[in-house]
């Protein structure tokens, strides 16, 4: 079988109910690529985008319902993880990601299939670096997501390895954001929004994001052509994230704009505002509750540096069309047009199948 991704093939989405998946069918109708769909759950279909040809609820945990999945498919992109960062406990981490990498590798080779595009993240690299980590940084993950995704793609490095016919594409992004997006940005643009935002610390501290649009496109650019010369321990690994990095005082001040809101001159120092934080802290602990202020929700925005290296993927000569300015405020547009008064359900995967 190929191993680039052209209108022959038919596509198996995993994870194609979430955010990233509802972005792609546009893109891929533009190539003439079918795809179906395997969720835990109902593909949301987006107004004038194409639908899959056929959509399976299932759990990636479920080796008989994936193999069933992938009968007549002939390539699979993998963006089914549990990923959020409250609410999911260490085992779930592992049953998902690294145990869901081990029946995507058997369902594959029970069809055939030789044509991986998976789906990891720059949360395998840790934090504390004195530069921007890139495809050659020695990963050293913090908490259950990096270590999972790590694991994962040691999952499927080894199905790659094991057949010189087969292509592994590992895509690790920075914090994804665009429409029909409810995590970090869209909080921070509903609380300004909302007048409940205060800035915090100097706002110095870059942050590398990918919208949306951007992070599909160069996905489908790098599949669609051979494999690069460029690999990391002979395997074919790419950061994704926007360029220029922003700080994330250039962050809050282009949602400020895009709300037409007047941005507040004071700033609270960062120490006095991550213990004013900390009942917060808490309360959730206590309640289970996903708060929209904590003391690392703080941290995260105001302080810690997150900026990763992305020069490999521009070196295939893929150029993003919108910028990360744009991007920011196409989903504010969203956010006012639609968001403000969606009702959203984070779809946690259950702690069994």
């Amino acid at each position: 079988m190929a191993t680039v991704l052209t209108a022959d093939d038919r596509l198996l989405v995993l994870g194609g109910s979430g955010f990233i998946g509802s972005h792609l069918p546009r893109q891929l109708a533009r190539l003439g690529i079918e795809f179906d769909t395997f969720d835990l759950y109902p593909f949301d279909p987006v107004p004038g985008a194409p639908l899959p040809r056929r959509q399976t609820i299932g759990d990636v945990r479920d080796l008989g319902a994936l193999t069933r999945a992938m009968e007549g498919c002939t390539a699979v992109l993998n963006l089914a993880a549990a990923h959020h960062d409250f609410g999911i406990p260490p085992a779930t981490f592992e049953s998902v990601n690294v145990g869901g990498a081990h029946n995507v590798v058997a369902a594959m080779q029970a069809h055939g299939i030789t044509n991986l595009c998976f789906y990891s993240s720059v949360a395998v690299y840790g934090s504390g670096h004195d530069v921007p980590p890139d495809e050659t940084t020695p990963p050293a993950p913090e908490n259950d997501y990096g270590r999972t995704k790590l694991a994962a793609e040691g999952v499927y490095r080894a199905w790659q390895a094991d057949g010189e016919e087969r292509r592994l594409l590992t895509i690790r992004p920075a914090v994804v954001f665009g429409p029909r997006n409810f995590a970090n940005v869209y909080r921070l643009i509903r609380q300004i929004d909302r007048r409940r935002f205060v800035p915090v610390g100097p706002g110095r501290n870059r942050k590398s994001m990918a919208y949306v649009t951007n992070l599909v496109e160069a996905i489908l650019h790098v599949w669609t052509r051979p494999p690069g010369d460029v690999r990391t321990d002979g395997f074919e690994v790419y950061n994704y994230a926007d360029k220029p990095d922003l700080t994330s005082r250039e962050v809050v001040s282009v949602v400020y704009r895009s709300l037409g809101r007047r941005e507040p001159g004071l700033r609270l120092p960062l120490a006095p505002a991550v213990w004013a934080a900390k009942p917060f802290d808490l309360v959730a602990h206590l309640t289970g509750r996903n708060l929209p202020i904590t003391s690392d929700r703080i941290r995260k925005l105001s302080d810690a540096e997150t900026s990763f290296g992305a020069d490999r993927i521009r070196a295939t000569g893929f150029t993003p069309r919108i910028s990360l300015v744009d991007g920011l405020r196409r989903m504010v547009g969203w956010y006012r047009d639609q968001g403000r008064d969606a009702a959203h359900v984070d779809h946690l995967p259950p702690e069994q199948p």
